[in-house]
């Protein structure tokens, strides 16, 4: 069955008549007679997001589930750009659909938006659109009724909306376990007085390893390891609240979906249990689409056009011999800290592929980077590139190392490559990640404090060819196969995932 695309426009009005919302009873009867689950997955308009999202849906649709993935009007652009005209024609039962974001048009539309901004405008602007498009799909002929919702746990308007119209709704929050746990602690740090901060001053005084030993799941934490945006000395920071209160608002979804799995963040999991009955993890979620032998392997998540000359230049490398780098879909660095980069990178004597999107650096890219790099590419030593698909380069022989920004899907994609990490977190739940990745795991080593060619040098050189790169390599190779045994049948997550198509199946009951 051929798929079609439709935009929700702003200007429709919400129809409040019995012919456009029907009964709740009237939905669920009509939902639960039809022999094929209709699942609407609905993610925040940002690579990180779109990524698992997007593998969730592929996996529901191979398990005979009727899909339609929502995107921003915005992404579905850069989707037909770096895909192409017909990447979103979809397979037969899986159709992409569109609504507003409510930001105005970007002069630049190939990059990730203001996050903040995007949180804002959608939670405001999406909702009407989220809902006549639930109505036109209800009543659209040749695809059943849709028996659930599938919302991103930063987009619980979409929760809200479905169960509001009588449609089940689970969230699912991309982010770790541990990421997780700390956004719900967001609203206790604030009632007990550690945030905001009192001035900047507190930011470089030490105040941020102050210890926090009343969250009995994640023992040594301090207030650095907790998502980013706890550093702020504004009570009404857009993300300190948002972020607190979408956790928050998961507590009153009919399930919560984790991509992890339960040997790596058992301890956290376990206590999510006791407050989430409906807890499913079922990661890592790229090893269930390896799995796959299905018509929707062509559907891809990306939105930058991938350079495949990556995978022929790592072709030419010895094993283990390559540093990737890659700082994720996000990340901002400065014209000098890409210099330290790639000074230090250079001075290590190891080949690197780095993969630096348009929007690294904003305006001074070419300048920060030409100086050190021009050259580079033309001895073998070294590969520039605009994006790749990182899942197969981290499953390269050629890769020993991967210098990374602790992203959830990166962390994951790292693990089941068994590549050891260097870690420099950027923002949001990654300073979380890295603690875990470093302290916990064993599998990583973090570049701390001011950011130095020297030092990026030095921890190169340790984690490629020194004994603590030793010690990392065999930790990441155990994550690896502790990880497939996690998919494996049988396996923790692979019961997971067979309760969480059960539960959907089944009405969300």
């Amino acid at each position: 069955m051929s798929t079609t695309f439709l935009v929700i426009s702003d200007q429709r009005s919400q129809r409040q008549n019995s012919e456009d919302h029907p009964s709740n009873n009237t939905r669920e009867i009509a939902a639960m007679a039809s022999p094929i689950p209709h699942a609407v997955l609905i993610p925040e308009p940002a690579q990180g997001h779109v990524t698992p999202l997007l593998q969730l849906a592929k996996i529901l649709h191979h398990r005979g589930f009727h899909i339609t993935f929502v995107n921003s009007e915005y992404n579905h652009r850069r989707f037909l750009r770096s895909r192409g005209p017909t990447s979103l024609d979809g397979v037969a039962g899986f159709r992409f659909e569109a609504i507003p974001d409510g930001l105005p048009s970007s002069e630049d539309d190939d990059v990730t938006q203001d996050i903040p901004q995007l949180c804002l405008s959608q939670a405001k602007h999406s909702v009407a659109p989220f809902r006549e498009l639930l109505l036109r799909l209800n009543s659209a002929s040749g695809s059943p009724p849709v028996s659930c919702v599938v919302a991103d746990g930063v987009m619980t308007f979409a929760q809200r909306v479905a169960e509001e119209m009588g449609i089940p709704a689970v969230v699912f929050w991309t982010t770790s376990a541990c990421g997780f746990m700390a956004y719900l602690h967001f609203a206790e740090l604030i009632k007990r007085g550690y945030v905001p901060l009192k001035d900047e001053s507190y930011l470089t005084n030490g105040y941020l390893e102050t210890p926090i030993s009343w969250i009995p799941s994640m023992p040594g934490i301090r207030l650095k390891d907790f998502p980013s945006f706890i550093r702020t000395t504004d009570p009404n920071d857009i993300m300190l609240n948002f972020d607190g209160n979408e956790a928050q608002n998961a507590r009153t979804a009919r399930a919560l979906i984790l991509n992890t799995f339960d040997e790596l963040e058992h301890t956290v999991i376990q206590a999510l249990n006791s407050i989430f009955p409906n807890l499913y993890t079922i990661g890592p979620l790229p090893l269930f689409i390896s799995q796959q032998t299905t018509n929707n392997s062509s559907i891809s998540s990306n939105l930058w056009k991938e350079d495949l000359s990556c995978l022929q230049w790592l072709d030419k490398q010895e094993a283990c011999s390559v540093l990737y780098v890659n700082f994720g879909s996000i990340t901002v660095v400065t014209g000098d800290q890409l210099r330290e980069f790639a000074w230090g990178l250079k001075n290590s004597g190891f080949p690197f592929l780095w993969i630096m999107r348009p929007d690294l650096v904003r305006g001074e890219e070419k300048a920060a980077v030409n100086e050190v790099l021009e050259g580079v590419e033309e001895t073998g030593r070294g590969k520039v590139a605009r994006w790749c698909v990182q899942e197969e380069v981290l499953g390269h022989r050629a890769v020993g190392g991967f210098l990374t920004h602790c992203g959830w899907n990166s962390t994951l994609e790292s693990i089941c490559g068994g590549v050891g990490m260097i870690c420099w977190p950027f923002f949001a739940e990654q300073q979380t990640n890295c603690r875990y990745v470093c302290g916990e795991w064993g599998m990583g080593a973090e570049i701390e404090g001011d950011l130095k060619r020297d030092k990026v040098e030095g921890i190169v050189r340790e984690v490629m060819e020194g004994e603590k790169g030793k010690e990392i390599r065999v930790r990441a190779r155990e994550w690896k196969e502790r990880a497939r045994r996690a998919v494996a049948i049988g396996g923790s997550s692979f019961e997971g995932l067979e309760r969480l198509v059960s539960f959907l199946r089944n009405g969300c009951t």
